[in-house]
């Protein structure tokens, strides 16, 4: 009896423990913001280090807005390929997938998402520098990215009409919807409810049936390297305008100083940051023309009387400007206007204030120098005539000439330098 017991213990205790070593790891990789090379990187390194670990799964919580194009399709192509499921959850709440995060979503093997999210506006933009594109091309890239849309969905057995809606009609619907219409599997609002929630669900990896075991896992979390965290805050449309005016001033600043060289330095670096941004948010050439205008408006009144005219229509061009230079129609990819316009008075003060004080600079009297005793008053000392004469000036003695003559004890001025000689007239 008492060795059936301890048979019996030891059975337990080995199903207890094959079943908890059975869970495994479980790497969770947070995304948010914009979706670029930085966090295509990011994620696809998050999947690579859960198949070197053999994880039960990985799980990429986030919240997008959207992203370039082709950084999408290379998340979207490394999570068909990976050899450990991957789940998307898109959370906190307040959260969202929008854009290229319905792609990414919708490639999951398990797509997720917490109680106040949304997903959907999907519909494809020119993104790049001045990227302008005709209606013929806007018609092949809307057309691409709906029949990507549709075989990512068709793959994943989800909803493919929706994931085309999404695409053509820039549709978006809440969490409940999303997995009313199968666009989603599940709702979850916490890491660890989904977890629980995932224990057991069956994923097909490779043509083969997994089961998840998630239940009671250990929780890798993975983050970005701090180089790839820098990149993902220079493409913030805030952080990118900030850098593009910081880098006009430094060269402005540098031109306006020949050899300072620190402002043109910081000026050069902000502006191929703020470029590099550029290339993953949609920029306007209309909006940066408008900023250089401003400037341009800026330094004329500098230079002229218009009792502020200039200085008005600098701030107003710059203010539109600052508006326009995102043309991304999502309003999350665009400056907030708490920025553009404390950004644009004190650069408008900048330039105004500081083109004023080196024209101020360039027309001071000189201080030092024959030039400076010029109009300078003093006495004179000797008779003076226009040969010879001595007169006391700046506290200085001085040979001094006139073309009249002037009595010893006179008030003279003086009116040019020749030499060591002073010209001067008599005060009367």
């Amino acid at each position: 009896m008492r060795a059936k017991s301890i048979v019996t213990c030891l059975v337990l205790l080995a199903t207890a423990f094959a079943s908890r070593s059975s869970a495994g790891e479980v790497l969770v990789a947070r995304m948010s913001g914009i979706i670029g090379p930085s966090s295509a990187r990011f994620m696809v390194e998050a999947i690579g280090r859960a198949e070197e670990r053999r994880a039960e799964c990985v799980i990429i919580e986030m919240d997008t807005p959207g992203g370039l194009d082709e950084s999408m399709r290379a998340i979207v192509k490394k999570i068909m390929i990976s050899r450990v499921p991957v789940v998307v959850f898109v959370a906190p709440s307040g959260s969202r997938a929008a854009s290229a995060g319905v792609f990414i979503t919708m490639a999951a093997h398990v797509a997720a998402m917490a109680p106040g999210t949304n997903i959907g506006a999907a519909h494809p933009v020119s993104i790049g520098f001045g990227a302008k594109v005709d209606s013929v091309m806007a018609g092949k890239m809307v057309n691409d990215a709906a029949a990507y849309a549709r075989s990512i969905a068709a793959r994943r057995g989800r909803n493919a009409e929706w994931a085309e809606d999404a695409v053509r009609e820039s549709v978006s619907i809440s969490e409940t919807e999303a997995l009313k219409l199968r666009v989603i599997d599940l709702i979850a609002p916490s890491l660890e409810t989904l977890l629980d929630s995932l224990d057991g669900r069956e994923v097909a990896i490779d043509e083969k049936t997994v089961a998840l075991h998630t239940k009671g896992a250990a929780i890798v979390e993975m983050r970005m390297s701090w180089s790839d965290r820098l990149l993902a805050v220079i493409a913030n449309p805030n952080v990118a305008y900030v850098l593009f005016m910081l880098g006009l001033l430094g060269l402005y600043f540098e031109l306006s100083t020949p050899g300072a060289v620190l402002p043109g330095v910081v000026g050069a670096i902000c502006l191929i940051l703020a470029f590099f941004a550029f290339q993953v948010l949609s920029v306007s050439y209309t909006g940066i023309l408008l900023i250089i205008l401003a400037i341009v408006l800026f330094i004329a009144e500098a230079k002229t009387a218009t009792n502020g005219i200039l200085t008005a229509g600098g701030l107003v061009a710059m203010i539109i400007g600052s508006i326009m230079l995102f043309n991304d129609p999502d309003p999350a990819l665009h400056a907030s206007l708490q920025v553009i316009v404390p950004v644009a008075l004190v650069t408008g003060a900048f330039f105004v204030v500081g083109v004023w004080l080196s024209i101020r600079s360039l027309r001071r009297k000189p201080t030092t120098g024959g030039e400076a005793l010029v109009g300078q008053e003093g006495d004179a000392r000797t008779a003076i005539d226009a040969t010879s004469g001595s007169v006391f000036v700046a506290g200085a003695h001085w040979n001094a000439f006139s073309d009249g003559k002037i009595a010893e004890g006179r008030r003279v001025r003086v009116i040019e330098v020749k030499g060591m000689s002073l010209k001067v007239e008599e005060i009367r």
